[in-house]
């Protein structure tokens, strides 16, 4: 075996053993070409073509053979120098398997294979590129065009084909960049490097994110940017220059005279947002706002039912009920244990094409559905955009994804398959074509209508990795793995408003327009305080991109149940926050649980003080849904985030910067999480303006830093002035509260 790929397999992040690096060669400059053999391969060699010019270079096994590790090969490879072969002495390759070869090379066209014991890789053709100030064209709108660094707009190109754009703008001292989408790392971004690759990042994401924009706000300079396009863009703020904001735009796998355009929004922070914005058609029903509840161990019926019955008898009062682990998990359609004949021409079913076995999972799904919107709850069921599966009906509906060109495709005609670890070779469906879409909807159509769901957790969209991609729509992977997930939300959108239905999804990937499909949340995170702070700062720079309905796995949704005081500081921030969700982790149905119910975590942890501290919170957040559901409206209506940093409505004031998870949430709470572990006390910073401590009903002036006690449960909350008196019968109800 020996292998060359020289995209690799499109991962955001990795390099691949057998790859050429960088992919588009830089005249002048150093590159690498790697291949992989097995272990029973002994000799190597390397056929570079240049000009006419054909060399075949031999590599050597360096070092002693190591069991069950496959060789290291190191290679003499060619020099090219004006045009003429030379010698030069390649790198030893440094990983098992690799064959790793670097030269010099003008902007002349190269072409190269690699072959092993008469075999061969297929022969791979490259020019190196230069960068120049031709090659495309930067289409600038808006204002402040000043900002654009003059001869800092840049083509790396070969002549023919640009492969990215890069240019500059000035950032001026004291002002901060918030947006890129959901991070996870800071709210102010300046001194780091951003990208914008939607990827699947699982836990601990740092710099990465599911949910990524190439739209910045740059505070204190009352303007805001945005890179009109799907490309992957990278972002330097001020990392390698303090005074620039340097862009550079992936154009792979090239194109001629591109257009790239730059938007620039002139103002404040909200006006900038607000240019920007796209948002839903209709604020999210009322609903919504109730607590959600969920955990990948509930793969029955009766475990679902068991768990509405326990919050019944705890007095928890329960708005929606997620189930993820409802389907055979092969066509994300069908409820597990359902007996039902296969329809070869992946045509779809409805309800009473299923039986559903009296002792199976789920007996009666629609049965359960109805019984649970007798309580007042809704249902969401899981969904993936995936068919992994050769069986049965997942089988068939790969058929017909193939046959009929529903998937996204390669270059060469062939279907893309998976290549992230997650439903690894599984088929993904093309909703850039619109008869792929309507075929994979129509298969999901009976859950709505007949089975009486209210919406889909629309989890993945990270799926599509590579430029070599091609959609039904013309554009290449390049182009539109970034907006997959926007697609992926736009379709079930479709299908609820289809069935007469509120739309509501609930996404972990998104990238630009993402706001206008919501719900959202922040993705897989540990139980930690660190998970914690980094969630709260994900909603705030989610909100600060314009995805304005958010939440996130209050108390963290992997590893051991949190500490009763992580869960309850967190549940305490939740149902301070658009969404509150509590959600755990498949864990194989170990003993003990890890399910995130409030009495799990009690049992858990010993503490039995956890169920009623979260019962209290959970009746704060029912007596705020009125005003939850207004500020929503609200929300969509001035285009602003329902959950925002302070930034919006005080840019003006430094120290909002020393208190980076405080928010407010509507126009008349302001939210100061307790987020550090064993507080006993926690300050506040209020900005201008007056405000009442929702707790004690003490009015406070604004510009000033308030240290309160902070029991378990209670949260800072501060309410405006102008509203305490509407408000405070919804935080302390039944309680004389006067404003001093």
């Amino acid at each position: 075996m020996i292998r060359h790929r020289a995209e690799g397999r499109g991962h955001a992040y990795l390099t691949e053993p057998d790859q050429r690096v960088p992919l588009r060669p830089l005249q002048g400059e150093p590159f690498e070409l790697r291949a992989t053999t097995g272990n029973d391969v002994e000799a190597v060699q390397l056929e570079l073509e240049v000009d006419g010019a054909l060399r075949v270079v031999d590599a050597h096994l360096r070092g002693d053979a190591v069991p069950d590790v496959d060789p290291v090969w190191g290679l003499t490879a060619p020099r090219v120098d004006e045009g003429h072969l030379g010698d030069a002495v390649a790198r030893l390759g440094e990983q098992p398997g690799r064959v790793s070869w670097a030269a010099e090379a003008p902007g002349v066209p190269l072409r190269y294979r690699f072959s092993a014991e008469g075999r061969s890789t297929r022969w791979f053709d490259v020019v190196p590129a230069g960068w120049s100030a031709g090659g495309g064209a930067l289409s600038l709108s808006g204002s402040p065009a000043h900002r654009l660094v003059d001869g800092s707009v840049e083509w790396l190109s070969d002549g023919h084909l640009s492969y990215r754009l890069r240019f500059a703008l000035r950032l001026e001292p004291g002002e901060r960049v918030v947006g890129f989408g959901e991070r996870f790392d800071a709210l102010d971004q300046r001194g780091r490097r951003v990208d914008t690759a939607v990827f699947d990042q699982y836990k601990g994401q740092g710099a990465r994110s599911y949910l990524s924009m190439p739209f910045a706000i740059v505070v204190g300079g009352n303007f805001g940017l945005h890179v009109d396009t799907g490309r992957r863009c990278w972002f330097d703020v001020g990392a390698s220059d303090p005074d620039l904001l340097r862009v550079e735009v992936d154009l792979e796998p090239g194109e001629l005279d591109p257009v790239i355009a730059l938007r620039l929004f002139e103002g404040e922070p909200k006006a900038v947002l607000r240019a920007f914005a796209e948002v839903p058609a209709a604020a999210p029903p009322d609903w919504v706002y109730g607590l959600w509840m969920s955990s990948n161990e509930w793969n029955s019926q009766a475990r679902v039912m068991e768990q509405v019955a326990r919050t019944d008898r705890e007095c928890i009062e329960t708005g929606v009920v997620v189930i993820e682990a409802w389907s055979d998990e092969e066509t994300f359609v069908a409820f597990n244990d359902a007996e039902y004949e296969p329809h070869p021409d992946g045509s779809p079913h409805r309800l009473a094409d299923f039986t559903f076995p009296e002792h199976g999972r789920w007996p009666d799904p629609k049965g359960m559905v109805d019984a649970l919107h007798a309580r007042g709850i809704k249902v969401l069921l899981w969904q993936i955009p995936l068919v992994e599966s050769d069986n049965g009906q997942a089988g068939f509906d790969r058929k017909t994804m193939m046959e009929r060109e529903y998937c996204v495709r390669l270059r060469d005609g062939r279907p893309y398959r998976n290549r992230g670890w997650w439903f690894p070779g599984a088929l993904i469906p093309d909703f850039t074509n619109p008869k792929a879409t309507e075929w994979w909807l129509a298969k999901r159509r009976y859950l709505v209508e007949e089975v009486g769901i209210d919406g889909f957790k629309t989890d993945g969209g990270e799926h599509a990795w590579g430029t070599d991609l091609l959609y039904a729509d013309g554009t290449h992977g390049g182009e539109t793995n970034n907006r997959y997930p926007v697609l992926y939300g736009e379709a079930y959108h479709g299908l609820m408003e289809s069935c007469k239905r509120p739309a509501v999804t609930f996404s972990r990937a998104g990238y630009t327009g993402s706001g206008a499909v919501p719900l959202h949340w922040a993705g897989d995170e540990d139980s930690t305080w660190e998970a914690f702070r980094a969630s709260i700062t994900a909603g705030l720079s989610a909100g600060a991109s314009g995805v304005f309905f958010w939440g996130w796995d209050l108390g963290g949704f992997s590893g051991d149940v949190p500490t009763a005081e992580l869960y309850l500081r967190s549940a305490a921030a939740a149902a301070l926050s658009p969404i509150m969700q509590y959600h755990s982790e498949f864990n194989h149905h170990r003993l003990p649980s890890r399910d995130r119910t409030p009495w799990n975590v009690a049992e858990q942890t010993g503490d039995a003080d956890v169920v009623g501290v979260f019962r209290h919170f959970t009746e704060l957040r029912t007596r705020l849904i009125p005003y939850l559901a207004a500020e929503g409206r609200r929300a969509v209506s001035k285009r602003r985030p329902l959950m925002r940093a302070l930034l919006f409505d005080a840019h003006d004031d430094e120290r909002i910067w020393e208190f980076p998870y405080q928010y407010l949430l509507g126009d008349a709470l302001l939210v100061a999480p307790v987020c550090e572990e064993g507080a006993t006390t926690w300050k506040t910073y209020l900005p201008d303006g007056e405000w009442v401590d929702a707790w004690s009903g003490e009015r406070l002036q604004g510009r000033t830093v308030v240290e309160r006690p902070v029991p378990l449960d209670e949260i800072p909350l501060f309410i405006t002035a102008a509203r305490a008196e509407e408000l405070l019968p919804l935080v302390r109800p039944g309680e004389l509260v006067e404003v001093s």
